[in-house]
């Protein structure tokens, strides 16, 4: 398989994973959804893609990453008036979605679907049963 087939199969890849996410995101009527987890999941392949083959795996871009989704993360967390603290699942959704983007970009599908399957199952658990 060419170079070309096997990067678009990674970023493809990451981004029906972020897909499946978002769209839950999005069901459970939050602000960061499909379109969001989508973007996301695509750029932390993309990054990541473009580290493997174009500059010989330099490590710094994956924690590139890793720093730049921290303040995508960051903003989706709000303290209302009665300081009751809001958004931490979902930015704790946009951060897991960036690692699931970059282990497709780096060609670990089995261990990304995995990974995302589990995503979805930790967010589809009722906040009840949670508390």
């Amino acid at each position: 398989m060419s170079v070309d087939v096997t990067m678009m199969l990674r970023i493809l890849l990451a981004t029906a994973l972020g897909a499946v996410i978002g769209y839950q995101r999005e069901r459970a009527g939050k602000a960061v959804g499909l379109r969001t987890h989508m973007l996301i999941c695509l750029g932390s392949a993309l990054f990541t893609v473009v580290s493997i083959y174009g500059f010989n795996n330099a490590p710094g871009i994956a924690a590139g990453v890793v720093t730049g989704v921290g303040f995508l993360g960051a903003g989706a967390i709000l303290s209302n008036s009665e300081g009751i603290v809001q958004g931490l699942t979902t930015a704790a959704s946009i951060w897991t979605t960036a690692a699931i983007g970059l282990a497709a970009g780096t060609g670990f599908y089995l261990v990304s679907v995995v990974a995302a399957l589990l995503a979805l199952l930790v967010l589809m658990i009722h906040p009840r049963i949670a508390r």
